[in-house]
């Protein structure tokens, strides 16, 4: 219950960072609501339809579709307020990406697979909804650019693993664990401005 609690929170944080991401490219409301949608459930879909988990999860709760797009609506509303509390979208998408990592990591876990498919599943569900928001934006993807992102993902999938696998931690007392580790990682990460070594190549012609 407390884990639907929080996805809720995070798909309707990232649908509206998806929702301002489409008002900055002044898109029209069936764009803000589409990259929207994108943004919160674009991960999961890709996952779900790679890792054959059917039905999806917006199709096994079509509620979530009318949660993001009334997030959506609402950010066109608010969208100045919003842009005024950034501190607080920073740690809600840093949620939304660890919770939804973790949920991956749980699917992939749950189908038998092992600990690399583990972690690429944690990976698509946490991430490529940003990915996929940024590309129907015409951008490049933040995550390839900024403070360690696809990393926090990976050591959060990682770290479920360890503490289901060899700890033998319950599910629920280990998601909690993790969610907080992550968190603080991501966060860390922000603060930090802690990221991959970035390569810079210019093609010099003589």
């Amino acid at each position: 219950m407390v884990l639907t609690i929080l996805y809720i929170i995070g798909i309707t944080a990232e649908g509206m960072s998806g929702a301002l991401a489409a008002g900055r490219h002044k898109m029209d409301l069936f764009g803000v609501m589409f990259i929207a949608l994108v943004s919160a459930i674009g991960g999961g879909s890709i996952r779900d339809i790679l890792f054959g988990h059917y039905p999806l999860t917006w199709v096994a709760n079509p509620y979530y579709i009318l949660i993001i797009c009334a997030a959506a609506i609402l950010t066109t509303k608010i969208a100045s307020l919003i842009t005024k509390l950034e501190s607080l979208f920073l740690f809600l998408d840093s949620l939304g990406l660890v919770l939804f990592s973790i949920i991956g990591a749980e699917i992939a876990s749950k189908m038998g697979y092992g600990f690399i498919l583990i972690v690429c599943s944690a990976v698509i569900t946490g991430v490529f909804g940003g990915i996929l928001r940024d590309i129907f934006c015409n951008r490049i993807p933040l995550i390839f650019q900024k403070e360690l992102y696809a990393g926090v993902s990976m050591m959060t999938a990682s770290l479920y693993y360890i503490l289901i696998k060899y700890a033998h931690i319950e599910i629920f007392a280990a998601s909690l664990i993790t969610l907080i580790c992550g968190i603080s990682l991501r966060l860390l990460a922000i603060y930090y401005k802690i990221g991959l070594p970035i390569f810079n190549y210019e093609d010099k012609k003589h």
